[in-house]
C-alpha cells in the first residue's frame, strides 16, 4: 500500500526566518523536505523526521529565487522498497516578495517643541555576512524598503501619518499637545503581502499632558486663586498694622484727657 502523503502544507516566514508545516503525523513512516530552487541545487532538510514541520531557512539564502518543497513520505531504513518515495507538492515561495516584515523596534524617540523625532531599529534575519553579524532587513531590501509612521494626539482618533526610506522621522506636532505613534516597514513595490507587522505604541508625556487633560479652565481658576492669595498676604499685614496703630491710638486718648 502506497504511504499517506502530506497535505495542508504552509510557508511561514517573518524577516526570512522560514518554517515549512503540513500534516498528518506520521505513523510506521518518516518524512524528508527537499527543496528545489530554479537555478540552485536541490537541497535535503529534516531527513527522516517525525516533526509535521521544519525549519528550511538556510536553504533560501538566495532570497529572489523562488523554490518548491518536496516532502517525501520515507519507509524505515531496512525495509525492502526500491520504488521512488512519494511526495507532496507545496506551493511555490519567493522570499524576497513573500516573506512578512516584523515588527520595527522603536531605538528612541523625543517630542522638543513642535517637533516629534523617531528613530526605528531595522528588524535582523537569520541570514549573517562573511563575519557573522547578522544581516538586517534593509541590507537585504535595500531601496525597497521604506517605513511608515502613524501619529495623533494623545486621547483623540485622527491619524497622521508619514513615511520614510532611512530610518529616522521628523514630523510637526502642536507643542502642546502629548502624541501617540507606532511604526510598520513596508515594500511598495510587492504586489500582496506588501505591509508587515506593526511596532509597539509609545507615548510622548510631558508637562503638557497636565494641560491636555484638564484644560485650560483650571488653570485660570488656580491662577485667580494664586492672585487672591498673593494679594491678602500683601493686604492682610497692611490691614492688621492699621488698626493696631488705631487702637494704640484710643488707648493713650483717655491718659491725654487727664
Amino acid at each position: 500500500a502506497a504511504l499517506p502523503t502530506a497535505v495542508n502544507i504552509t510557508w511561514s516566514s517573518i524577516n526570512f526566518k522560514t518554517i515549512l508545516q503540513w500534516q498528518p503525523k506520521p505513523s510506521g513512516y518518516f518524512y524528508t523536505v527537499e527543496i528545489h530552487g530554479q537555478t540552485s541545487d536541490i537541497k535535503k532538510k529534516c531527513i527522516l523526521t517525525t516533526e509535521t514541520e521544519c525549519d528550511v531557512t538556510d536553504a533560501l539564502k538566495d532570497v529572489k529565487e523562488t523554490y518548491v518543497a518536496h516532502i517525501l513520505s520515507v519507509m524505515p531504513a531496512g525495509m525492502d522498497n526500491f520504488e521512488e518515495p512519494p511526495y507532496a507538492l507545496s506551493e511555490k515561495f519567493t522570499p524576497y516578495s513573500q516573506t512578512v516584515i516584523g515588527k520595527p523596534e522603536i531605538k528612541n524617540y523625543t517630542q522638543k517643541g513642535s517637533k516629534l523625532n523617531v528613530v526605528i531599529k531595522d528588524p535582523l534575519t537569520p541570514y549573517t555576512f562573511p563575519n557573522g553579524s547578522f544581516q538586517s532587513i534593509r541590507d537585504i531590501f535595500q531601496h525597497d524598503l521604506e517605513y511608515k509612521l502613524y501619529y495623533w494626539k494623545d486621547q483623540s482618533s485622527g491619524k497622521k501619518d508619514a513615511t520614510t526610506k532611512s530610518h529616522t522621522f521628523e514630523v510637526s506636532v502642536e507643542s502642546t499637545k502629548n502624541y501617540c505613534f507606532y511604526v510598520q516597514g513596508f515594500v511598495p513595490s510587492r504586489r500582496e503581502n506588501r505591509n508587515g507587522q506593526t511596532s509597539v505604541v509609545h507615548c510622548t508625556t510631558g508637562e503638557r499632558g497636565i494641560f491636555d487633560e484638564y484644560g485650560a479652565e483650571v488653570f485660570i481658576i488656580i491662577a485667580v486663586i494664586a492672585i487672591a492669595v498673593i494679594t491678602l498676604a500683601i493686604v492682610l499685614p497692611v490691614i492688621l498694622c492699621k488698626r493696631k496703630k488705631a487702637r494704640a491710638a484710643r488707648e493713650k486718648e483717655p491718659l491725654n484727657g487727664v
